[in-house]
């Protein structure tokens, strides 16, 4: 196979990170989602990845903390995270940084967009954690903000959904799936992509993303070199 893409942000929810368990991180479950990452890196395809945090704080959805404190400790989990991801990596022999939107030097680098896309020209594998640094606003939309930073040419949003259905497949069985959709459906008709903030970044960067599964974790190979996978999401 072929990469289609020659520098690629993937968008890892923190959910699929914890496997069966349902919360913490379960390694055998990240270690399949690294060997893939492995191999595109071995094709050449530069790679950054961003993580949700999930898997260990949701505070937003209970309603009983303040907003801004809750997404502070969500801020937090993702670096938990990130730390998985590294260390997994690394232990396939490759050569990864963390980068943080909070100041944390003693456990990652801080994030300098120059520096980030200096570890991708000398093939590092690059992990944002922290989302944007700010509270209000989603890890999809940190994904959008560091791709459109770094210059990638698609977003990869490895869900546990298999691509973007016109309402929830969950609930409605004969929910209708897209091949391929607009920005512009995405935003108009509140299709759950990501949330509208992350949407339009990329519609205004012109920063197409596909949503696949991450049931088969070679998926992430089959999308970036062209594979048809998921919903391919573009102007």
């Amino acid at each position: 196979m072929t990469p289609k893409y020659k520098r690629v942000l993937l968008k890892l929810s923190g959910e699929s990170l914890a496997g069966p368990e349902k919360h913490g991180i379960d390694f055998d479950t990240l270690l399949s989602y690294c060997k893939p990452i492995k191999t595109l890196h071995d094709m050449g395809v530069e790679i950054a990845i961003v993580v949700g945090g999930g898997n260990f704080w949701r505070g937003r959805s209970s309603g009983k903390m303040d907003r801004t404190r809750a997404d502070h400790m969500g801020m937090l989990a993702t670096v938990i995270n990130a730390l998985g991801v590294c260390d997994t990596l690394e232990q396939l022999g490759l050569e990864v940084r963390v980068q943080t939107a909070i100041s944390m030097q003693q456990v990652a680098e801080p994030y300098i967009r120059n520096r980030a896309i200096r570890h991708l020209e000398k093939g590092r594998i690059l992990v944002f954690g922290c989302g944007t640094g700010n509270p209000f606003f989603s890890t999809d939309t940190a994904a959008a903000l560091r791709a459109a930073e770094i210059e990638a040419d698609i977003i990869l949003k490895a869900t546990m959904v298999d691509g973007v259905y016109d309402c929830d497949p969950k609930t409605n069985p004969n929910a209708k799936k897209y091949d391929t959709v607009s920005f512009g459906e995405v935003l108009k008709n509140d299709l759950k992509v990501m949330d509208s903030t992350a949407a339009a970044i990329c519609k205004d960067n012109h920063l197409p993303i596909i949503v696949f599964s991450l049931d088969d974790p070679d998926n992430i190979v089959a999308a970036v070199c062209g594979e048809k996978v998921g919903t391919l999401v573009e102007q």
